[in-house]
């Protein structure tokens, strides 16, 4: 879920400042065991599951990208998968149901198994099997069967799906070891079992990882990289604390706003960048029979209220875009399929829909929200702000701690909520299924056969440029029946040291969180 994992640029940054709000950060103090060697990242993005089949958030797809394998991946800059456990992949039929893959045969687990396609087979179906509600089985929709004999591994589709091979790139993707993970369970425990070029030496719950290079690593990576503590900060205020005071040498995902809009590339001793993404935030509206905001006209109404350029340029400090579309600038598909509808904020527009639905004014709803995550808190407030202002809604607001909010959106409670989204891969489909198709992992109770049909149909095309006119329709239908109202599209900051290169390359919208291109300069 995601959360979030976009077509995104990123970079190396560097900060000066103060302190702020929230998103999910990595925290941890200096050990006197730590190696002189070892680069000390902070985020607040925490894994929240060190099992590959239950999570879906940031966090913990940042850290499968480094520990598990996955048959393909995407290098730096590219956009087209590269084999990394697998030898060679490729569609063997012209219909793109059928996607073939033969193993190496060098890979080995840390029990000193050899990788088989047996234990791919398992990977898959597992995630699948157990169908987490915080998990990535929603990204395994078109799969039907995987078959495994020897090195080749099949995986028959249930319909054509050109995106497939992005798909196994991902932490949906990544590859386990049969024998050392229950078939039909999350495993327990805090550890990790996979072939990545890193191995785990030790995890502590929203506090750290410590991952150490693995010398057994055999795949598309050329060069594993220096080890590394992961140190996840509860919010941005203490992550940029952290960095001021030197007790990390690079931070990422989230400084406050305030920090990351007075960022000079030129002050010394700092490395800086700033690059487009597209991660998204949405705001997502529970579309069940009997919740307040049941009726498309409710929702409807909502969208000629929110004024995105005023959260944009007021919460963020202009470190985000206002976002007009379910896909993001840059990415195949982009309209602005909300501002074509909604131009403008118009209260009499918004008061004749809810005249027309017959509801009771105010309409009275709970909008919820992460706590200690970015600015979560003080968006709530400025949307609550914007609603109410027109006298038509009576927003109220509760936030939760992120593991029981993740819980709470995943039983389909929660009246509305704005989640981030870190694309799985550069795609337009990452927008599509996970987010607005039946089963979606935002589970906003939406349902759209219309929408179901637009989005296997885009799917159809490996080029991808022939399948705009299906996303275009898509998205011109979602901004209609508004599931979800979309906010803002971020940019990318990357801070570190003057004496640790390679920041520019942690991350570029593929979905890949790259730990060891970080080094000592």
């Amino acid at each position: 879920m995601r959360s979030v994992r976009t077509h995104i640029l990123v970079s190396v940054f560097v900060l000066a400042a103060v302190t702020a709000v929230a998103a999910t950060v990595w925290l941890l103090l200096p050990s006197d065991e730590q190696s002189p060697e070892t680069i000390r990242v902070g985020t607040t993005d925490a894994a929240s599951s060190l099992d590959p089949a239950g999570g879906y958030d940031s966090g913990s797809l940042a850290l499968y990208s480094n520990v598990f394998q996955t048959l393909m991946t995407l290098k730096t800059g590219d956009t087209e998968p590269v084999p990394d456990a697998a030898r060679s992949c490729a569609f063997t039929s012209t219909d793109l149901r059928t996607y073939r893959c033969e193993l190496r045969d060098d890979i080995i687990f840390p029990s000193g198994r050899q990788m088989t396609a047996k234990d791919v087979q398992f990977s898959f179906e597992r995630v699948k099997r157990i169908k987490s509600d915080v998990g990535p089985s929603s990204l395994l929709d078109t799969l039907d069967s995987v078959q495994a004999r020897g090195q080749v591994v099949v995986f028959k589709l249930s319909s054509p799906d050109a995106t497939f091979p992005f798909k196994v790139t991902t932490g949906a993707g990544s590859i386990v070891d049969s024998t050392k993970y229950p078939d039909d369970a999350l495993r327990s425990g805090h550890h990790i079992d996979g072939t990545g070029p890193y191995t785990l030496d030790s995890y502590l719950k929203s506090e750290k990882v410590v991952l150490s290079p693995n010398t057994h690593y055999r795949g598309a990576v050329e060069e594993t990289g220096q080890p590394i503590e992961l140190r996840y900060y509860s919010d941005p205020g203490a992550l940029d604390k952290a960095w001021r005071s030197h007790r990390i040498d690079v931070a990422t995902r989230q400084l406050p706003p305030e920090v990351l809009a007075d960022l000079n590339p030129s002050d010394p001793g700092l490395r800086v960048s700033e690059a487009d993404s597209s991660e998204t935030r949405n705001l997502y509206l529970n579309t069940r029979k009997g919740r307040p905001l049941h009726d498309p006209r409710v929702r409807q109404a909502m969208a000629w209220l929110i004024d995105r350029g005023r959260l944009a340029a007021t919460i963020y400090g202009g470190t985000v875009d206002p976002l007009y579309s379910l896909i993001p600038t840059g990415i195949t598909g982009h309209t602005t399929s909300f501002f074509d509808n909604y131009p403008r904020q118009d209260v009499g527009k918004a008061r004749e829909l809810l005249a027309e639905a017959g509801v009771v004014l105010p309409v009275r709803f709970t909008y919820s929200y992460a706590e200690g995550r970015g600015a979560a808190a003080e968006e709530a407030a400025e949307i609550k702000r914007q609603l109410e202002s027109s006298g038509l809604f009576k927003v109220t607001l509760k936030g939760y701690k992120w593991s029981v909010f993740q819980k709470r959106w995943a039983g389909g409670v929660l009246d509305a909520y704005a989640v981030g989204w870190v694309a799985d891969y550069p795609d337009p489909n990452t927008f599509g299924g996970p987010l607005i198709g039946t089963g979606a992992s935002m589970n906003t109770g939406y349902s759209s056969k219309a929408v179901d049909r637009l989005i296997a149909a885009s799917q159809r095309f490996a080029d991808r440029g022939r399948a705009e006119g299906d996303l275009r329709n898509l998205q011109a239908t979602v901004a209609h029946d508004v599931p979800v109202i979309p906010l803002w599209q971020a940019k990318e900051y990357v801070v570190s040291s003057e004496d640790v290169g390679g920041g520019q390359y942690l991350s570029d919208g593929t979905g890949v969180f790259r730990l060891w291109r970080l080094t000592w300069i």
